[in-house]
């Protein structure tokens, strides 16, 4: 436990120190601690905020005391301490940088000063500061702006210490820069130009690798009124991975077009392309879309890389449980077996999983996608064109007349899609597919919502399966945390009696994130003769899933639970992807 935070609140608190010893244990953390006292009723939040605030105005702690703080709990310190001082409190993820402020100062002076140039106007430029006291860091700065005063805000360590990490190019990258910018100067607006500007294609590659090392699924490229802002998406989540001028963007934007076969002169409407191309020794795929937005066009890139998709069901995350019945319900010579969640809960990579345990010379296994990302030897896959009329209905149709054992559809979107996959598994084919549905027995009465009578959607459904992926704690900064009592209280009644929750620190491994990977947290609903008798009842969701409990059924906010429990995921991933 930090001692300084420690002794700053029983002194302000007047609190007896020997019934400090008894209330709180000296081993627990920091925030276990301030916790602890809010929920004793010793503090109101808003007082210990002030009081940390004051500690600081006072230097009696510094921000190195509050870095073991969670993140919300050191903005509102940082936000009362701002009010204190008079000053603005700023926030970098939604306040627009100006980078063309930094570029002024060289790294080392940004870095040394712990500061972060924001915005110019007519009448100062403003800063944001994690030390707004340092005034040896606003002199040093004020130098380097010798025509405007500088305006002082207050900005988290954390938020400036990010920044300064994108800050931070390789020194490769800002030779690619230079170039293109002297390329610009002799006019590289016309398609020729863009094609032989080597430095574009360096600065493309630069990015793909970037992305790839960083195990990115999606790399967005989007202009601002100020700057170009590339984004990875990594496990799920987004995060800034660099930022250029804007005058970087429109070459950076033209010349990825042209890889992709788009039209560059076509603004006004979004367009849809794909490239290939060898990085670190791998063949990619990067699908590409583009969508007009106020500032420009936003470039989106989806990373598809095979080995990604075909992992083997086993390796996915499945519980051993979720797995037994799941594989032993693929077992089914027809019928319908459904995976449901949301866009981007790893519904795609489960099909996939599927089909390559089932797949074989002696069986006949025939896809509709959209599209189709990945290619499956012994499977035959179709991809859905709308503009030809070639929609999941038709495809289905066409090809229950080329005599399949297996049909794997892409996605469920319409009655016309379902009616014909429920006549296909009635008809003795195995059906696989997907439903946007929260959970597993939501999918029942989605189906009946959809228009099927519910003698068919009794008759056809095998099993359901629904999932979510959370990110994977990282094994180098893995330790043990205390959590929030109040979070404690509300998943109190899924907690055996002796219990343990993990955390990843952050560390260069992990980008600083604290994660590395994801897996998934599922449920799998085995529809039995009993159940299929309530779906053809339409007994309510109710009491199917208390029947389900009583043989066994486990929510995925439990399965998510011994998975945090077990040390491979943090509780507040599990909360955030199952919304308790």
């Amino acid at each position: 436990m930090n001692p300084r935070i420690v002794q700053l609140l029983s002194q302000e608190l007047h609190i007896d120190p020997q019934l400090l010893a008894q209330n709180f244990n000296a081993s627990s953390s920091i925030k276990n601690f301030i916790y602890s006292l809010i929920n004793k009723n010793l503090i109101n939040e808003d007082k210990l905020y002030a009081i940390i605030a004051k500690g600081l105005r006072e230097g009696r702690i510094t921000n190195e005391d509050l870095a073991d703080l969670p993140i919300q709990m050191q903005e509102k310190i940082y936000k009362t301490y701002a009010k204190l001082l008079n000053i603005d409190f700023v926030d970098l993820d939604t306040i627009g940088i100006d980078i063309r402020l930094t570029n002024k100062i060289p790294l080392n002076q940004l870095k040394k000063s712990g500061v972060i140039p924001i915005k110019e106007t007519d009448l100062h430029v403003l800063v944001a500061m994690s030390d707004p006291l340092d005034i040896a860091a606003q002199d040093a700065i004020q130098r380097l702006f010798p025509k405007k005063p500088i305006k002082i805000a207050l900005a988290t360590p954390q938020q400036i210490a990010n920044y300064l990490h994108k800050l931070e190019l390789d020194e490769n990258i800002k030779e690619y820069i230079n170039e293109i910018r002297k390329d610009l100067q002799f006019g590289i607006g016309d398609k020729e130009n863009i094609e032989e500007s080597s430095a574009v294609l360096k600065l493309i590659e630069a990015i793909l690798k970037s992305s790839i090392l960083s195990r990115a699924s999606d790399i967005h490229i989007e202009p601002t009124q100020t700057n170009c802002i590339v984004r990875n998406r990594i496990d799920g989540i987004l995060s800034e991975k660099f930022i250029f001028d804007k005058d970087i963007y429109p070459p950076l934007s033209s010349r990825i077009k042209l890889l992709a076969n788009l039209d560059i002169a076509e603004k006004r409407k979004p367009q849809d392309g794909r490239f290939s191309a060898t990085i670190l020794g791998n063949e990619y795929d990067f699908r590409i879309s583009t969508l007009p937005i106020v500032t420009g066009e936003s470039l989106v890139m989806r990373i598809l890389d095979k080995s990604k998709a075909m992992i083997p069901l086993e390796h996915a995350g499945m519980s051993k449980k979720n797995f037994e019945i799941f594989t032993k319900s693929l077992k089914a010579p027809y019928g319908i077996i459904l995976v449901t969640g949301p866009t981007g809960s790893g519904k795609s990579t489960t099909l996939y999983g599927a089909l390559n345990l089932l797949r074989s010379v002696e069986k006949k296994i025939i896809t509709v996608e959209d599209p189709v990302e990945y290619q499956i030897n012994l499977v035959q896959q179709t991809q859905v064109n709308p503009k030809i009329g070639f929609t999941f209905a038709s495809a289905l149709r066409s090809i229950l007349r080329q005599d399949p054992d297996i049909i794997m559809i892409g996605e469920i979107r319409d009655e016309e899609t379902l009616r014909i996959a429920v006549q296909a598994a009635l008809t003795g084919h195995l059906v696989l597919s997907t439903l946007h549905t929260n959970d597993s027995i939501s999918a029942i009465n989605r189906m009946i919502d959809m228009g099927i009578e519910p003698y068919l959607v009794s008759g056809a459904l095998i099993a359901i399966e629904a999932q979510r992926l959370v990110r994977k704690i990282c094994p180098h900064c893995k330790k043990e945390v205390e959590l929030d009592p109040q979070l404690l209280q509300s998943i109190a009644p899924y907690l055996p009696a002796n219990y343990r929750f993990f955390e990843g620190s952050g560390c260069k491994e992990c980008d600083f994130t604290g994660y590395s990977g994801r897996e998934m947290v599922s449920e799998v609903l085995k529809v039995d003769e009993q159940i299929q008798r309530m779906i053809a009842k339409e007994r309510p969701k109710e009491e199917i899933e208390a029947y389900a409990r009583d043989k066994g059924f486990m929510t995925m906010l439990e399965d998510g639970i011994q998975k945090a429990l077990s040390g491979s995921t943090t509780i507040d991933e599990v909360l955030r992807v199952t919304r308790l």
